[in-house]
């Protein structure tokens, strides 16, 4: 596949910022975007939001930073080093969402809103007041979200079965006001690819790859969206950034582990060999 820019040595590359959990089993969250990150050669700068207990069988408990330290690590981070994009994962609080919303309305950034909500199994993972916190105040400040199809159902209310639910979901979710919406269909049920949908308020564009089948897709989500906002620091429109980050993504599933005793991570060290 076709990668990244890298920078020449002593060179500084594109900085992007992540604004996420820290993994304790390295699977997703913050490690899973700073891996990928490292492996297509841009500097991660990086805002704590929590502190997780897990492992690859779950997520055993949570500890949230504070709201302004949260804040207080993006702009560090911003006032000095600079970035061309952000992501942020779980947030973990209306506190936090609402620290973060009030922290991006002064920057002038892509922002790539993966909205951490729901388990891998569908289980909610924020309470009403963070989701509503997510619709108010950072999705019209986001570039792009992309929630799966569990995390549509909660912010939306639209159960994503086929095509044409998908795209009443992507309209749903541009009507709170991101620039674009990703409906991701990883979950799609009896679908031999993997259709993701992107919407503008004017245009679908879909991305299609194949069904990789792997029990260990742990951080797939986290990666496609660490990946588009890479891309989206080194120039990239948004359709030309899902169109790398869902090659990027595949390929990383391709390469997926076994680990612990459950769900093993998507991979992206298929990098150090090709």
């Amino acid at each position: 596949m076709h990668f990244l820019p890298l920078p020449l040595p002593g060179t500084t590359p594109a900085r992007v910022l992540t604004i996420a959990g820290s993994d304790s089993g390295g699977g997703a969250g913050m490690q899973a975007d700073m891996r990928t990150f490292a492996l297509l050669g841009v500097h991660a700068c990086a805002a704590v939001t929590a502190v997780t207990v897990q492992n690859t069988v779950g997520v055993k408990g949570f500890h949230t930073i504070p709201p302004e330290t949260v804040a207080a690590q993006i702009d560090a981070v911003t006032s000095d080093i600079g970035i061309g994009a952000a992501k942020s994962g779980m947030l973990a609080s209306a506190e936090i969402i609402t620290a973060v919303a009030a922290t991006w309305r002064t920057l002038d950034v892509p922002l790539v809103v993966d909205p951490v909500c729901a388990s891998m199994h569908g289980d909610p993972l924020l309470p009403e007041s963070a989701l509503d916190a997510l619709r108010d105040t950072l999705f019209p400040l986001a570039t792009l979200v992309t929630p799966n199809l569990h995390e549509v159902r909660l912010l939306v209310g639209i159960d994503v079965v086929d095509g044409d639910s998908q795209r009443a979901a992507a309209k749903a979710l541009h009507a709170l006001g991101p620039r674009w919406a990703l409906v991701k269909g990883g979950h799609l049920p009896a679908s031999g690819q993997s259709p993701d949908l992107l919407y503008d308020g004017t245009e679908f564009h879909e991305f299609t790859g194949p069904r990789i089948a792997t029990g260990d897709d742990h951080g797939a989500g986290d990666t496609l969206a660490a990946a588009t906002t890479a891309a989206l620091a080194h120039g990239y429109s948004v359709p030309e950034a899902l169109t790398f980050a869902k090659r990027w993504v595949t390929e990383c599933l391709r390469s997926a582990y076994p680990l612990g005793h459950g769900h093993g991570p998507v991979s992206p060290l298929f990098r150090l060999w090709v």
